[in-house]
């Protein structure tokens, strides 16, 4: 039989267990809301199963000949070089933004060819390619 001693001590170290666990939980669940997954067009059209009206991060390059301006707000299509998304972005442009260029835009898809963006990062020099974008391109191909 175990002494009162040896119960209590185990009962501490139950119960400090099951605090820590719980703690980690409370981490990882809030962690969980500022996770920005990154997708290819590609990566997004072969996915059975994707999140609509969930933030994501879409890459690839601006296809040549598809931005349209009306406003402050522009549309244009997002390519890998094997398949295309259309995205819709209201706001201003980073002033590197250009047809034929890589481009990460964040936002929520509503299906597999329409996406609408919140941000469009584009903060590199004209010769610089997002090496996610550059990864995509390369495995599309």
């Amino acid at each position: 039989m175990l002494s009162k001693k040896v119960k209590l001590k185990i009962f501490y170290l139950i119960f400090l267990l099951f605090c820590i666990s719980i703690f980690i939980f409370l981490i990882l669940k809030s962690l969980e809301d500022n996770i920005v997954y990154f997708f290819s067009p590609t990566e997004i059209y072969n996915k059975p199963t994707i999140s609509l009206n969930k933030k994501i991060r879409l890459g690839g390059l601006v296809k040549e000949g598809s931005t349209q301006k009306k406003d402050s707000s522009i549309n244009f299509i997002i390519t890998d070089l094997k398949n295309e998304i259309i995205v819709s972005y209201n706001g201003l442009l980073p002033n590197l933004f250009a047809e034929g260029k890589g481009v990460i835009a964040e936002g929520q898809l509503t299906d597999k060819k329409y996406f609408i963006a919140e941000k469009i990062l584009a903060k590199h020099d004209e010769n610089y390619m997002p090496p996610e974008v550059k990864k995509a391109i390369e495995n599309s191909n």
